[in-house]
């Protein structure tokens, strides 16, 4: 039963910014804050019916470790297209003040390419992101965040699905270039808005589905795309203690994604991590300071 049920236990000490003062601050002490904000979302898609899923790296933790994996500095968290309106509305009305969000459809400075399609934060806190090629433009701030992207309807097509984030990868530099010039491309922006959403409804009937196509970073035909049986209905699983929900066949889809060695294995006697300890570094954050809303020094 331990075989089949258990996690790794196992979960070393690292650092993710060594401050001035000579203090050390943690990746576990990140994530505890950001686990307050997982909170609030979970409480509210529960409230207002929202179909939300733990994704990527933080469904890998599901799995592995019944929570975070030790390294990992954000949670990752995909909303239906169809709930995205209704998900808005839930956060305008409902939201506690110690958090605010932002995206594209509140904000027009929030660059819609940078990934994710929102970011929820938690005020008095400040992070500065790993990501040289866009800043985050948004006034209300820089505090500590879950990511949220749409999951979407893709092509059953691999060709036409490449064809259409194609056209996202050709926009893609002049929004980074008048970005970094300080001026907003708002029109692009609003047209890789519009273009993704023409595109989930053109493919509504489609039985994959995955992030949009605005997110243009992913390799040439490597995008993450799973059959939606896969991925729906969400299920609840155990996430540090609480229960969250993620991907209905998840280890299936955590195979696909990040092949088949990246699920825990058992030595025997215990559980065990498969990834190289050379790779189990942080990969999000540049600075860090959980006490104020600026930089720490």
């Amino acid at each position: 039963m331990k075989q089949k049920d258990g996690c790794i236990e196992k979960k070393d000490t690292y650092v993710i910014q060594e401050n001035s003062d000579g203090t050390k601050t943690t990746v576990r002490e990140l994530q505890l804050e950001i686990l307050e904000i997982m909170d609030e979302i979970h409480r509210i898609c529960v409230k207002h019916k929202i179909n939300y899923g733990l994704i990527a790296g933080s469904a890998l933790g599901v799995v592995n470790y019944k929570g975070f994996i030790p390294w990992d500095d954000d949670i990752d968290l995909c909303v239906l297209r169809k709930d995205w309106k209704k998900f808005i509305k839930a956060l305008q009305e409902d939201l506690d003040d110690k958090y605010y969000f932002q995206c594209y459809e509140t904000d027009k400075k929030y660059n819609t390419i940078m990934g994710p399609q929102m970011k929820i934060r938690k005020r008095g806190t400040f992070i500065e992101e790993t990501n040289w090629l866009l800043k985050n433009r948004c006034k209300s701030g820089d505090g500590i965040f879950v990511d949220v992207v749409i999951y979407d309807n893709i092509a059953e097509s691999k060709f036409k699905d490449e064809v259409a984030r194609t056209v996202v990868k050709v926009v893609m530099p002049f929004i980074v270039l008048l970005d970094n010039l300080h001026i907003n491309p708002r029109p692009l922006k609003s047209f890789v808005v519009w273009y993704s959403n023409r595109y989930s409804r053109k493919h509504e009937d489609s039985t994959l589905m995955s992030q949009p196509i605005s997110v243009p970073w992913e390799k040439f035909l490597k995008e993450p795309v799973f059959k939606k049986k896969d991925i729906l209905p969400f299920k609840l699983y155990e996430f540090e203690g609480r229960q969250y929900y993620s991907y209905n066949n998840i280890e299936k889809i955590l195979k696909q994604w990040y092949g088949p060695n990246c699920l825990k294995k058992w030595d025997g006697k215990q559980w065990v991590e498969t990834l190289p300890e050379h790779k189990r570094v942080p990969k999000h954050t540049v600075h860090l300071n959980l006490n104020g809303e600026t930089k720490k020094n």
